[in-house]
């Protein structure tokens, strides 16, 4: 099937119009027209080869909502017309112990991305959500409530899930004393989550403009990190930190945040290695931990807890024609909290 897109040809190109064909649906597929998709900071990143792993060409996107217009034979939870979102990976192995347990996003064989990775075949390439229809093994795409704007339903495939499923793994909740460190699409989503699962939330920024958004979000507390004195002050008071900062920042300064077998949870890719001395963790029982994405079953969680509770991603909706300025803003931080893609802009 004929599909319009935006794509990028090479790692110094910008994003511009192109066109390629899906399959058609198989017996248990799910074909959608995509609405909306959100822009990730990974799709920047995989654009502009900053991973060493892009593919080209390539379609961005993984954070997409839409519209069933065609399902296969045996499909079973999806109708025509239904709401329908893809995150991040569109099949995995299915085979190895990490599928089996629902947690695909670790899959120990084969995970297929949503864009920039080979189908399971090892030679079709994935192409995201930066165009106007996809399709999907219903095993791997999600249903969605018509309860909330579907705009800004579209983060939560990525942004949201990132955040939710650790505070969702660590048991973060009523009692816990959680730092979110930074405020931009992950950390807007973390200070919702947690407030929202009832623990006492401080935003740890090194921008004092964010203060009034970060209450707005659902922080108790602003603390400037960029204070010494504010800093010190804070030293040993948290259970968590959860840590959503891409760029290069002081882990070993975080992590004296935290209190006796606090936990460090890294969302956040920065380019470099972190540096992190030995003592800085065995002094008072620091662990540091990792979490990427969630698995389909709690990303549906996650969904439906979003719906019964209202929350959705703050975002900024765009043109397709605009989407290379977007980049150029989100390397600015310069949006609150996400960008996302109106597709009828791509239609046209």
């Amino acid at each position: 099937m004929n599909t319009k897109a935006y794509a990028v040809q090479h790692a110094t190109d910008q994003l511009g119009p192109f066109s390629f064909d899906r399959r058609e649906p198989g017996p248990h597929d799910v074909q959608m027209e995509i609405l909306y998709c959100g822009v990730c900071h990974s799709d920047l990143h995989q654009a502009r080869n900053e991973w060493n792993n892009s593919i080209y060409p390539m379609v961005p996107g993984h954070e997409i909502v839409g519209r069933v217009t065609k399902v296969g034979d045996h499909v079973k939870q999806f109708k025509v017309g239904d709401l329908a979102g893809i995150g991040c990976f569109v099949d995995s192995c299915r085979e190895c112990a990490n599928c089996k347990a629902g947690d695909e996003q670790y899959c120990l064989t084969h995970l297929v991305g949503t864009y920039n990775a080979y189908e399971r075949d090892g030679k079709t390439p994935t192409y995201g959500g930066y165009s106007t229809q996809i399709v999907v093994d219903e095993q791997y795409t999600l249903k969605v409530s018509p309860k909330l704007a579907l705009e800004a339903v579209a983060p939560l495939l990525c942004a949201g899930v990132t955040t939710w499923s650790p505070l969702r793994h660590w048991k973060v909740g009523p009692g816990h004393k959680i730092g979110v460190l930074g405020l931009g699409g992950l950390g807007h989503m973390g200070v919702k989550f947690a407030s929202s699962f009832g623990a006492e939330v401080t935003m740890l920024s090194g921008s004092p403009s964010k203060e009034a958004d970060a209450k707005r979000l659902g922080a108790h507390h602003f603390a400037l990190t960029s204070n010494p004195v504010v800093m010190k002050s804070l030293a040993g008071q948290f259970d968590f930190i959860l840590d959503t900062v891409s760029a290069p920042h002081d882990f070993t300064a975080i992590t004296r945040l935290l209190k006796t077998n606090g936990t460090l949870i890294c969302v956040g890719v920065p380019p470099e290695p972190a540096q992190i001395p030995p003592f800085s963790l065995i002094a008072n029982r620091i662990s540091i931990a990792g979490s990427m994405i969630g698995g389909i079953r709690e990303t549906q969680e996650m969904l439906d807890y979003c719906a019964e509770h209202n929350i959705v991603s703050d975002v900024e909706v765009i043109n397709i024609k605009d989407i290379n300025n977007a980049y150029e803003r989100m390397v600015k931080n310069d949006v609150r909290y996400r960008f996302v893609i109106d597709i009828a802009s791509l239609k046209g």
